[in-house]
């Protein structure tokens, strides 16, 4: 809860009335509330809290430093200059957009906004989708990881709540067995618990050592893969089934002027990646079926006439039982890991008009949900890991996380020894000074060079061309990188090009709108302000900044911006339930009470 303490004294106090805040007992600078106090009463202070606005809530804000111009567009002359010197603490800042709840709430609240609206707009159009995508057929569908060994689980055979995200309906025994077997190292194979839905047991295995982490980390690296190729099994499926009811291939012209036949269907999807608590993940996936347009075909259109929401059921099914590969050969296992989907799959077509049971803001809602969240139902949460951090986390005898953590890291080692410097070949170096003229033949150049210069300079130029950092040769060595994610290396939402809008175009219109909110002119694009506004007198803010550091400079500092940032969710929200109330009074026909 927020605090109600005044932060100054008042100044103009009724009769018998004082001020709640504390000047008699002392206050000490070094401590998160004298800092605040200390903050508080100096004149600026509502300066500063204007200035930091922007970042309030911001957990660890980014400082910018540097000079802001404000230029003439016509004549390039500069208006006005200010410098950073001259704002509060000399720098401004700005919301590190951590999507993490765990690293900063604020941000990942702007982040799951964003992530609802981004997936809903592909579900019921707005945002610059049509709302013709009401209409085309659109399933969610549920991906699950194989069984890597015996864990703790929660059974709940028959529902009796009506909340399941708070669920307190009475579990099944975890793992009941008539006979108390024991596994091969000597450890019980039954669990009779009932657990409870906090229970820090669930998704740890019933033995450390029959489980197969080394198996679990592999697939978590190569589920990316595996849902790429599901996508191209499904379409492939559908295009088939196209092919069977006569619909004709569609021609359309490529972004370099060629022509290709298409499907005249195609899936769009968007997914959003969950971690379990037994550190495995699965996928939580919208897929949404199109048309192709042969005059536009990046166009949202509906798809061809006869395809159903059970013809898009069927084909990701079909792919899910369908697709399945062994990863690359490894040392430790020569034949590579087998990577299959797990015999959970759930597909539930989403209704748009709120009729049926997963409508479309229950479905954007869920998956915005996980997209804040990484690997914290394991218990696990640290930053990337290096060879100086990694023994304080991975052990190979230690609990779930840690022989996780450890097999990232032993199979992501170099399997491969590289040849010294001394064994190397080496290429042909030119002799020094000139040599007889004589003619390129690959180029034509006359010179008298040892090396053409020509074809030198377009070899150097092609190599400038190259990533700075080439690919490796061995597929497992990211398993290092993302040793902090139990191997998963993905990001936790992507989606197909044409599903929906991005997340930049959604910032864009939140900062436009924000600079253009106090005048009376419409919303602006975008892209800034109107077409129809931008002429010679418009002025342009170019800012020169440079990082100047992470976080709050005190502790009181972070305590003041929070504050007023809590308070500040606090009024939207209750201003938001309000308004629902209010438009669910009215769509029932009850006229709301006047304020």
């Amino acid at each position: 809860m927020a605090s109600t303490l005044d932060l100054t004294p008042r100044a103009s106090l009724a009769r018998g009335v004082g001020s709640n805040a504390d000047t008699i007992a002392p206050v000490y600078g070094y401590t998160a509330a004298g800092a605040a106090f200390e903050r508080a009463t100096r004149p600026d202070y509502y300066g500063w809290l204007e200035h930091v606005r922007a970042a309030a809530g911001c957990t660890r804000p980014i400082r910018l430093s540097g000079q802001i111009l404000t230029v003439e567009q016509a004549t390039g002359r500069v208006l006005h200059a200010r410098h950073t010197d001259a704002m509060p603490d000399a720098a401004i800042y700005t919301a590190c957009g951590n999507r993490r709840a765990t690293v900063c709430p604020a941000c990942a609240q702007t982040y799951q906004r964003d992530a609802f609206q981004l997936l809903r707009a592909g579900l019921v159009g707005g945002k610059g989708v049509p709302e013709s995508v009401a209409s085309h057929p659109a399933v969610f569908a549920t991906f699950t990881a194989p069984s890597f060994g015996t864990v703790h689980a929660r059974k709940v055979k028959r529902h009796t709540c009506r909340n399941r995200r708070r669920c307190d309906c009475r579990a099944e025994p975890c793992h009941a067995r008539r006979d108390t077997g024991l596994c091969p190292h000597g450890r019980p194979a039954v669990c009779w618990a009932r657990h409870e839905t906090g229970d820090t047991t669930l998704g740890h295995p019933l033995c450390l050592d029959c489980y197969d982490h080394d198996h679990q980390v592999v697939w978590n690296i190569f589920s990316g893969e595996l849902w790429h190729r599901t996508k191209q099994a499904a379409e492939r499926w559908l295009a088939k089934l196209a092919q069977r009811r006569g619909i004709p291939r569609v021609e359309v012209v490529t972004a370099s002027g060629n022509t290709r036949k298409v499907a005249p269907v195609r899936l769009s999807p968007g997914k959003v990646a969950e971690l379990q608590a037994r550190g495995a993940v699965h996928f939580h996936a919208i897929a949404r079926l199109d048309g192709v347009d042969p005059t536009d075909p990046q166009a949202i259109v509906p798809p061809p006439a006869g395809f159903t929401v059970d013809d898009l059921i069927d084909a990701l099914r079909h792919a899910a039982r369908q697709i399945a590969f062994h990863t690359p050969s490894h040392p430790d296992r020569p034949d590579g890991w087998p990577i299959a989907w797990g015999d959970q799959v759930d597909l539930e077509p989403i209704a748009t008009d709120g009729s049926g049971e997963v409508t479309d803001g229950m479905v954007a809602g869920y998956l915005a949900k996980y997209a804040t969240k990484s690997t914290e139902a394991t218990g696990h949460t640290s930053t990337r890991l290096t060879a100086d951090t990694i023994g304080d986390y991975a052990d190979p005898d230690g609990d779930h996380t840690a022989r996780l953590i450890d097999a990232c890291w032993r199979i992501g080692r170099p399997i491969t020894t590289p040849a010294p410097l001394a064994e190397r070949p080496r290429e042909p170096r030119p002799r020094p000074g000139f040599v007889a003229r004589w003619e390129c033949p690959d180029c034509g150049t006359h010179t008298r060079h040892p090396a053409c210069p020509t074809c030198v300079a377009a070899r150097q130029a092609a190599l400038d061309r190259e990533p700075a950092k080439t690919a490796t040769a061995n597929p497992y060595a990211r398993l290092r990188r993302w040793a902090h994610m139990l191997g998963y290396g993905g990001h936790f939402l992507t989606k197909a090009r044409r599903y929906s809008v991005t997340f930049r175009l959604l910032r864009d219109t939140r900062v436009a709108f924000r600079r253009h909110e106090h005048q009376d002119h419409e919303h602006p694009a975008a892209s800034g302000p109107p077409v129809e506004q931008v002429d010679e007198d418009t002025t342009l803010i170019v800012g020169t900044l440079t990082f100047a550091g992470v976080g709050w400079h005190t502790s009181g500092d972070a305590l003041l911006a929070n504050t007023a940032a809590a308070l500040a969710r606090e009024r939207r929200t209750t201003g938001r339930e309000e308004l629902a109330h209010e438009l669910a009074t009215t769509s029932a026909g009850i006229a709301p009470a006047a304020a």
